[in-house]
């Protein structure tokens, strides 16, 4: 949709795809990441999703971390590269004259087999 826009740029930024529940030193969850209703992060754990989220953002496309490890390191916090000293987007990362097709393509399962499944499942899970 902004694919041809010079001032405007959305990019997807994939460091939670990947990760991990973190885990204290006995295995089990590590709670000081989360807040007392363990699902809202915590100050620290949206200090490590803020760092992440920088992280990511000064990251090529296509070379974006799609994880985060919890360390609460600060060391890990990256900063921009002096010959590249911008946030990385689609055109800027050099796939603007690429081979990379960013038209609207068909999709690869029909409508129709969405439909059938999902039937299909609830016709499956009243039974």
């Amino acid at each position: 949709r902004y694919e041809e826009r010079e001032d405007f740029a959305v990019v997807m930024q994939p460091f939670l795809r990947n990760t991990l529940l973190p885990l204290d030193g006995n295995g089990k969850p590590d709670l000081s990441f989360f807040a007392a209703d363990c699902f809202h992060f915590s100050a620290r754990g949206y200090a490590e999703m803020a760092m992440a989220l920088w992280n990511n953002m000064l990251e090529p496309v296509g070379e974006k971390q799609t994880y985060n490890n919890f360390t609460h390191d600060r060391s890990k916090l990256k900063c921009p590269n002096p010959e590249k000293p911008f946030l990385f987007t689609l055109r800027n990362s050099g796939f603007r004259n690429s081979d990379l097709n960013l038209k609207k393509t068909e999709p690869s399962v029909p409508y129709w087999a969405v439909i059938v499944a999902v039937a299909a499942g609830v016709l499956a899970g009243s039974l």
